[in-house]
């Protein structure tokens, strides 16, 4: 449905989500992408329920989702290329990924609800509401990302109040499938130091893996 396809509806949704679960009454959240916003916007709403917050490549606070332009239906070269992008190596966007991003684009039910989402993304920019976010926060960032640079990971670093930041070379928007072995070795340091009861968070902590 169009009204679920926005930013706050997406947030309804994993609202619901959690509820039919039953999730314990606090549990870390995490997001890449869109989903890191979504991930934001629900700490917002329920910042009782969420211990720890990671983002990856998170939008938010600048969009460029598609690199500047939307896939064009029936093009597969041009929707291969724009799947590329995503990555800093061309050849992690698999041919099973170009097809299943290519069928969505031969969809208009699913065309309609991409734009909505991503027109949604853009009017709900979240700069001057971070502050408030008081959880924990690793941020796991490719080097190489070009769609959310890495000037914009600096930019959540700094607002938001209990921020790390893990860069990864050689990586581009989607740390967790270009370098699992090292988003993983982040998380795993994020998740050993938060269960620490001496743990104290930096403003910002810049390491690469």
């Amino acid at each position: 449905m169009l009204l679920q396809a926005t930013v706050p509806g997406l947030q309804q949704y994993v609202e619901n989500f959690v509820e039919k679960l039953e999730l314990p009454t606090t549990f870390t959240v995490l997001g890449n992408s869109l989903g890191g916003h979504i991930a934001l916007v629900y700490t917002l709403h329920n910042p009782s329920r969420v211990s720890q917050l990671v983002l990856t490549g998170s939008s938010g606070l600048f969009e460029d989702g598609m690199g500047g332009s939307f896939p064009k239906r029936g093009d597969y070269g041009f929707v291969r290329e724009r799947v590329g992008y995503t990555f800093y190596d061309p050849a992690v966007a698999t041919k099973e990924l170009v097809d299943e991003v290519f069928a969505v684009t031969n969809s208009n039910a699913k065309c309609l609800r991409m734009i909505s989402i991503a027109r949604s993304a853009q009017r709900h920019n979240l700069g001057r509401e971070l502050h408030r976010i008081a959880v924990p926060t690793l941020l796991v960032w490719g080097l190489n990302d070009t769609i959310t640079p890495p000037l914009v990971a600096h930019d959540f670093a700094r607002l938001l109040p209990q921020a790390t930041l893990c860069f990864l070379d050689h990586c581009g928007h989607a740390p967790m499938m270009e370098r699992p072995a090292a988003f993983n070795r982040c998380l795993g340091q994020f998740l050993a130091r938060s269960a620490s009861v001496a743990w104290q968070p930096s403003a910002v902590g810049v390491t690469s893996a």
